[in-house]
């Protein structure tokens, strides 16, 4: 099970962080990664951890703004979200998976979203 938390409504500019914790696996068998749905738009993969957290993967949209983290004592991956833009406006889960194909995770596995708003 992932439970995803720490969404919320932020201003344009702002930061935000949010954290999936996983239970019922190990979570170092898994990769782990974070998407996002944004209304009327397709699901989109945001950022990829591999599993022992040596290796990430962004988005074009999101490098250098969003952080990926893990910590496998916790089975908990994070995602620090800088200089916010209304365009991440968005429910982002999390989701787990054994396979990374380039820079998107081949999810086994999802949470349920956190919804996150960014104002103009």
């Amino acid at each position: 099970q992932l439970q995803a938390s720490g969404g919320g409504l932020v201003q344009s500019g702002g930061s935000l962080r949010i954290s999936c914790a996983a239970s019922g696996v190990t979570s170092t068998m898994y990769h782990m990664g974070w998407f996002r749905q944004a209304p009327g738009k397709a699901r989109e993969s945001v950022a990829v951890i591999n599993w022992s957290g040596g290796r990430t993967f962004y988005v074009d949209s999101v490098k250098g703004r969003f952080v990926i983290s893990r910590d496998n004592a916790k089975n908990t991956v994070y995602l620090q979200m800088n200089s916010l833009k209304p365009e991440d406006t968005a429910v982002y889960y999390c989701a787990t998976g054994t396979t990374i194909a380039g820079v998107r995770l081949i999810p086994n596995y999802w949470g349920q979203g956190t919804q996150v708003t960014v104002s103009s």
